[in-house]
Parts: structure tokens; sequence; C-alpha cells
């Protein structure tokens, strides 16, 4: 049977129609990208390379991942309040849960079989280029590592990199970090020792949005 529409009922879906548009690119927007013309994320503006504290970074060759490790603004219905992080070692994903059942969902590293942590925890505090200090059991497994013993200074050679969310339960440090890594390459694999790692770009903008004290649930 043929339908019949209306100029009354055409104009009366516009506002419908536009809605589902904006809110596509609404999504794009919140997540830090700026959309293109045909909605999609600019992500060649995002991953580019960029000057920070007084060091260069270079660009994500992000046309060589696989494209759910990007940046992206997904449904991601939760229990945890907007501003909780979630971290999924098996998919490689960290979520920053935001309002109306929506997440920022980025790619990360996780650590390598027999380093991985999981539980519940908040961030006491946030660094910017901070120093590294490798834990004693790691200097133990690597030696080398003793030259570090009183810290590395920050750059873009220090594992940590441009940023680190410290992660303690309690009173107690747990030793790990949500940081950036000058490994890209990284990202989608099981490669750190155990420390949750992200491209320099993505951790710069999960580090702007997220509080002192949020909850952290790596599952």
């Amino acid at each position: 049977m043929a339908i019949k529409l209306s100029r009354r009922s055409f104009v009366a879906g516009i506002p419908l129609l536009l809605a589902a548009c904006q809110s596509k690119q609404g999504a794009t927007v919140q997540a830090g990208l700026t959309p293109l013309s045909d909605g999609t994320p600019d992500y060649a503006t995002a991953y580019a390379p960029v000057r920070d504290g007084g060091f260069s970074l270079p660009g994500i060759k992000y046309q060589n991942f696989d494209p759910k490790y990007l940046r992206h603004s997904v449904f991601y219905p939760s229990q945890y309040p907007s501003g909780t992080i979630v971290v999924d070692p098996n998919r490689k994903f960290l979520y920053l849960i935001q309002p109306g059942g929506r997440a920022i969902r980025y790619g990360i590293g996780v650590g390598r079989a027999g380093f991985a942590w999981n539980g519940e925890a908040v961030i006491r505090f946030k660094r910017k280029w901070p120093k590294w200090f490798p834990p004693d059991e790691m200097i133990e497994r690597e030696p080398r590592l003793a030259k570090y013993k009183d810290g590395q200074e920050g750059g873009p050679s220090n594992p940590i990199g441009a940023r680190g969310l410290y992660l303690w339960q309690g009173n107690k440090d747990t030793l790990y970090r949500i940081h950036s890594t000058n490994q890209p390459s990284s990202i989608g694999t099981n490669a750190s020792s155990g420390c949750i790692r992200m491209w320099h770009q993505d951790i710069i903008d999960l580090y702007s949005r997220v509080e002192l004290g949020a909850k952290v649930v790596v599952l």
C-alpha cells in the first residue's frame, strides 16, 4: 500500500531528522573530535603532531591501526556515574562514562600475562610530564633500570609520557598508572608491565576531562 506523506507530516518530522544528525555530530564533538562535513571524526587533526610542555610529540599514524582503537563517543550504559573510568583489558578499551548512557572510548595497551591488575581504585594524583620511578621489583627484573632509581625526568623518552593518572586504593599506592607511551604500536596489545597505556594525544584529552578522586574500575 502506498504511503502518502503530507507537507504537515514532513515538516513535523524535520526536527526529529535534524536531532538524529545532531546526535551523531554532538557525540563526535563530545569526544573532543571536530566532525568533518560528512559527520565523521576528524582524526587527522586529533592525532596530528602536537607541541606540549615544551616537547614535540609525533603524530599518530592512525590509518595503520584498527579503527576501533581510535577515540570514539559510544553508547555504553553503565551503573557507574559520569566521570568514572572503566577499563576493559580484554577488549583493550578505556571508557570515560558520560551522561545519557554514553562514554568516550579510547584504545589502550595493557599488562602482559602475569602482570595484569584488576579491581577498583581512585585517581589520587594527576601529573603533566611526570618523573618516572621504576618499582624495586622492576629494577630486580631489569637491572639496567637501576640508574633511574631516583627517577627519570619527564620527557618523550620517559615511559610515563605526557600525562600520568595515579591509581590508589585507600591510602595505598597501587603502583599502577594510566599514562601515555612512546611506543604507539603497543596500543591494542598486552605489552606493558601492568600499567594502562594510551597514545599521547588521547591521554592529554582524557587528562583534561578527569577529576581528582574519580573512580577507576579495571574489569
